[in-house]
């Protein structure tokens, strides 16, 4: 039985808030590499050394914003979390854009941060276990390896693009409301998430607009539908 425990790459510059946060978290059962910059940070990542990565995004030399973005590149599915003093939407929605797979707001209690952080790291191992595929127009989903793949081009998903499009998906050819989506997939629903939420669609259309097949309708001020004929 593998009792490994999850092992974070924490990036924070305030030394007060990074040795508090630190040792909380250790105590809440977590193994913690702590780096005051993204440089140093980057150059430890490795892919499978770390199961969540936590950065905060105003940091020297290299910002949170920069490093969530070369991580990405070594490792698609990797969780990422933000977090950030800043409250501007725009702020939130460029560490989204990054590769980020969510992000907390400065002050924020330790009971919190650990909720966000085992979300993430049960839907990881969900993943890892749930090994449905379906197909979405000329694409064949792959929730095991969190693969997007057609003929052409094989796309890695993050666990947050993956859950959405099966969400979606699962209600295809029905109106789906914002407020539906929210509260199964961020557990709760406020103007924020909602910007983050914009985001992702904005992604899954991204991927998928070389497909005529398929398309996914906003329906303003209520919510989504994905149109498809495809079936699992």
């Amino acid at each position: 039985m593998n009792n490994k425990l999850p092992h974070l790459l924490f990036v924070e510059d305030d030394q007060s808030i990074g040795f508090i946060t630190m040792e909380n978290l250790e105590r809440k059962g977590y193994t913690i590499t702590w780096y005051k910059d993204g440089e140093q940070a980057f150059r430890a990542f490795q892919p499978g050394k770390f199961d969540l990565c936590l950065f905060d995004i105003m940091l020297p030399a290299f910002d949170g914003i920069s490093l969530a973005r070369e991580v990405r590149k070594i490792d698609e599915n990797i969780p990422i979390l933000f977090l950030t003093a800043k409250s501007l939407q725009e702020d939130k929605i460029l560490g989204l854009i990054s590769g980020a797979d969510d992000y907390i707001v400065k002050p924020f209690s330790i009971e919190e941060l650990v909720l966000r952080i085992e979300i993430f790291l049960k839907r990881s191992k969900k993943y890892q276990k749930d090994t449905a595929n379906f197909k979405i127009g000329h694409f064949q989903m792959n929730m095991n390896t969190l693969t997007l793949s057609n003929a052409e081009q094989t796309i890695r998903l993050t666990y947050r693009e993956a859950e959405l499009l099966k969400f979606l998906f699962q209600k295809k050819n029905k109106l789906v409301s914002r407020e539906d989506i929210l509260t199964a997939l961020w557990k709760e629903n406020d103007y924020f998430l909602g910007r983050s939420l914009d985001v992702f669609i904005s992604r899954l259309r991204k991927y998928l607009k070389n497909d005529p097949s398929i398309r996914i309708e906003n329906v303003h001020g209520v919510g989504f539908i994905l149109k498809t004929e495809s079936e699992y």
